[in-house]
């Protein structure tokens, strides 16, 4: 048996858990790991963990699966968790000419419907994620993992407002599509780069006075009175983007 240990100490930083999201931050470098508890037989992929394992000392703590998931609230972590440095989210400006491609997101409540954003964006080679601050899920441990540790590749900026973003975007050149209902057919739409696809609130969608920006654009749906989840039309629409501008 384990050997439980006799108090966690919470290290400076967040909480993260799960193979894939501590094996991306590893992967990605841009923050550091402070200590790792995991279970002794070790998880299948263990290999991997260690094999990016950086050069600098981290602890590492056998426990009993039970302190696992009492420090990941539940049975997600795949037998690791881990401390880490918070989110070093982006400072300055987007630039159109090194970044043409953004998704601004408004609100997302969710965690879970985030990280599948932040993965989704990842792989259609979105190349800045701007996400608001106020109202909107916290980009913590369960957001990435539900992006499979992959925002750990993007650059993200935190923004008190989507308004003040859009204004922002507006002012450097880009082109801003609005996914949101009574809008042009998002399937038949030109999307000339630089641009920003904007997502709105999973409830409410993206607020009437920020539609002023752009272009309004609506995937088809069977019945008007429904609505694609959020990380489903954000994930439509990031791909149909990145397709017809040949970014994959």
């Amino acid at each position: 048996m384990v050997k439980k240990a006799k108090k966690i100490q919470r290290a400076e930083g967040v909480l993260i858990y799960g193979i894939h999201p501590v094996l991306e931050l590893l992967r990605a470098k841009r923050r550091k790991l402070i200590s790792i508890y995991t279970t002794k037989p070790v998880p299948k992929q263990w290999k991997l963990i260690e094999k990016a394992m950086p050069k600098y000392p981290v602890a590492i703590q056998y426990v009993d699966r039970e302190v696992l998931h009492r420090m990941a609230n539940g049975t997600d972590h795949q037998g690791l968790v881990a401390w880490v440095k918070d989110f070093a989210f982006r400072k300055k400006p987007f630039d159109p000419s090194k970044h043409p491609f953004l998704l601004l997101l408004d609100n997302i409540q969710d965690p879970r419907n985030l990280g599948a954003i932040l993965r989704s964006a990842y792989c259609t080679g979105v190349s800045g994620v701007i996400i608001t601050s106020r109202q909107s899920a916290p980009l913590g441990a369960v957001a990435i993992k539900a992006s499979a540790g992959l925002a750990e590749h993007l650059e993200i900026q935190q923004v008190s407002s989507a308004q003040m973003a859009l204004n922002e975007l507006k002012q450097a050149g880009y082109g801003i599509y609005l996914a949101a209902l009574g809008g042009e057919n998002a399937m038949a739409a030109s999307y000339d780069m630089p641009l920003c696809l904007v997502i709105g609130n999973e409830a409410v969608g993206i607020e009437k006075q920020l539609l002023k920006y752009g272009k309004t654009i609506t995937l088809p749906q069977k019945e008007a009175d429904t609505s694609y989840n959020a990380s489903v039309a954000a994930g439509i629409l990031l791909f149909t983007i990145s397709s017809r501008n040949k970014i994959v």
